[in-house]
């Protein structure tokens, strides 16, 4: 009878084994551990990359001295600038591609909606055309980023500086002898001027008068078209409005900036023979438009599911309406200011002779309501909007506003051409694709993805549950190898 062999022994595989986890009777080995605290460190990460909020733009409801709160300030700094390299710059922007009878324009607020589109629409037409732009934070500028980038494309330079630097204005009309200044550079909007007034004065103001004495110096001297606004009708209730109807009872700072504007071009044509053109614009829309816009932010509330305030008239007058204007049609308008503007007569700030004074509206006479605005959106979006109907708050806002362009359609040939429907159905095309809206997808804002703090807490969750589920499997690992 054969003796059966005892079974060799498994401690040398045991060590070797042990020698590879040496700690088996601990559930948390070094390497479990390692793993463990790197899943930690990396879901700690990306919570406070998720959960930290983007860096605030202005908060337009807060209150404060603008001196002392920097939320507020306006951005009045200028750049570097000068040299040759800047001065080549400036020259090639300003060189005229048509002939006979083309322009030099020098644009301010260029990186502005109405001033990236009339800028764009002079190159291509073979003008000279430089930019001048702060690119101040009223609104994001990454916008106006993104406009300077598109006139670069279309070969026009933005030099950033303010427009109540002298020395820099000086130094662009020495470079460049200007035929046209369009004076696009503003502070807008109507309810920002509760919180910083002091803003108004110096952009409507004083940065007009900047402007103006650069232009009375220069020889030769430009002619000068600026941005007026139909805010100077103010309480005006004779309707449509027309240039020869008070102005007189402004209603809001902003439009109070405007009316003191015209009265300054006055007493500059009548002691220094400089040629101006005001235009009264009516609430201007469309593609790369103002964030601080109704049909902008209602776009953008709408899309995301927020409620929308749609303000309702006081007393007989419950319509809230406004003749709203499409940007291509006032771009026009400008265009043909320019065209018909005529010469300035002064010469180193001596006038020799009369110039001319004109204002003008800009509008589209056809007033609708902002209810009737939200309806158009709302099937353009394909989106139900959640609103909120109340009074019109007295903060400088006026229930109504139509133009009579009789005077624009004789001097200009101005007439504007697109609806709403239209209009606002190319604002929605570019709004989405700029953007990059798409149906169930995270919503983009500035490039930057917008995602709540719910999601940065679910993220948080994900990634702790995944890093015990990890550590889970390999002491699982380690014990099924040992037992092997």
């Amino acid at each position: 009878m054969s003796q059966m062999k005892p079974e060799k022994p498994l401690h040398h595989h045991h060590s070797r084994l042990l020698t590879r986890w040496p700690h088996h009777s601990n559930p948390y080995s070094p390497f479990s551990k390692l793993l463990f605290w790197s899943f930690c460190a990396l879901s700690l990460f990306l919570a406070f990359f998720l959960l930290t909020p983007n860096s605030p733009s202005p908060n337009l409801h807060s209150t404060g001295d603008p001196t002392q709160n920097p939320s507020l300030r306006r951005s009045l700094r200028t750049t570097n600038w000068g040299g040759p390299a800047w001065e080549k710059k400036v020259r090639s922007s300003c060189r005229v591609r048509r002939s006979p009878n083309g322009l030099t324009v020098l644009v301010t607020g260029a990186a502005g909606f109405v001033g990236s589109h009339l800028s764009a629409t002079l190159r291509r037409r073979g003008d000279g055309v430089l930019g001048l732009d702060s690119f101040n934070d009223y609104y994001d500028p990454t916008l106006k980023r993104a406009r300077q980038a598109f006139l670069e494309k279309a070969g026009v330079f933005v030099v950033e500086g303010d427009i109540n630097d002298a020395a820099l204005l000086k130094k662009l009309f020495d470079v460049v002898p200007f035929t046209h200044v369009a004076h696009l550079a503003a502070q807008a909007g109507v309810r920002y001027a509760l919180q910083n007034p002091g803003s108004y004065v110096r952009s409507n103001v004083a940065g007009l008068v900047s402007i103006l004495e650069a232009a009375k110096s220069a020889n030769p001297q430009p002619a000068i078209v600026w941005a007026s606004s139909s805010s100077v009708y103010g309480l005006n209730s004779r309707v449509p409005f027309s240039e020869s109807d008070r102005t007189d009872r402004p209603a809001s700072l902003y439009a109070a900036t405007k009316k003191a504007g015209e009265e300054i071009a006055h007493v500059y044509n009548h002691i220094y023979g400089l040629s101006i053109t005001g235009l009264r614009f009516f609430t201007v829309y469309g593609p790369w438009g103002r964030p601080d816009m109704a049909y902008f932010f209602f776009t953008k509330d709408i899309l995301k599911g927020k409620p929308i305030t749609v303000f309702e008239g006081h007393g007989s007058a419950h319509t809230v309406a406004r003749d709203f204007t499409y940007i291509d049609d006032v771009v026009r308008g400008c265009v043909a200011a320019l065209d018909t503007a005529g010469k300035s007569t002064g010469s180193g700030g001596k006038k020799r002779g009369p110039a001319p004074l004109r204002v003008y509206n800009l509008g589209n006479t056809t007033p609708v309501p902002v209810s009737e605005l939200v309806n158009i959106l709302e099937k353009l979006l394909k989106v139900k909007a959640i609103r909120k109907v109340v009074k019109m708050p007295r903060n400088g806002d006026v229930p109504y506003t139509h133009a009579n362009i009789s005077l624009a359609e004789r001097d200009l040939g101005y007439k504007p051409v697109t609806d709403l429907q239209t209009g606002l159905k190319r604002f929605v095309k570019w709004y989405l694709d700029f953007y990059s809206v798409k149906k169930g997808a995270i919503f983009f804002d500035s490039s930057i993805i917008c995602i709540s703090n719910m999601q940065g807490i679910c993220s948080l969750f994900f990634f702790f549950l995944f890093s015990h589920f990890m550590l889970a499997f390999i002491d699982w690992y380690g014990s099924f190898m040992i037992g092997c």
